[in-house]
């Protein structure tokens, strides 16, 4: 049983991170899509913003990546803990990214009106992204712990 909570929490990890990065870069991405009928001149602006949201997926990959070559697929004594860790960091990238995406979407939106917001975009949308850090780090520290 410790096994299977073990594999399910690093593909809870791996999956949730990358579901959120989907949806977040997504939904940024509708925004430059409608913006580019606006102000196509922006649209490096619109792209910086629109894939800035797939970082969570590269933390979920990471903290995946990270805790296979540290246990070597033997999860039978730690499979609770990588159920907790894998869910805790895919959740917190998820919403993470979710939301990223809708504050850089609200910036393009801003851009192709003729704002000049790109800059508090990037800062307003490095708020979010602090948390999936901060749950890479956690599950990195206690890669260490145990």
């Amino acid at each position: 049983m410790n096994e299977i909570l073990g594999y399910l929490g690093l593909g809870l990890m791996l999956g949730l991170a990358g579901i959120g990065s989907a949806y977040g870069t997504t939904i940024a991405g509708n925004a430059a899509e409608g913006a580019l009928k606006k102000a196509p001149e922006k649209s490096s602006s619109y792209l910086i913003l629109s894939a800035l949201p797939a970082t969570q997926g590269i933390y979920g990959f990471v903290g995946f990546f990270m805790w296979l070559l540290v246990y070597k697929f033997d999860f039978a004594a730690n499979g609770p803990i990588l159920f907790g860790v894998g869910v805790s960091v895919g959740l917190v990238c998820l919403f993470s990214a979710i939301r990223q995406g809708q504050v850089c979407a609200n910036g393009i939106i801003g851009i192709s009106q003729g704002h000049d917001v790109q800059t508090n975009t990037l800062i307003y949308a490095a708020l979010p992204e602090f948390y999936a850090i901060l749950g890479l780090v956690g599950a990195l520290m206690l890669t260490l712990a145990i």
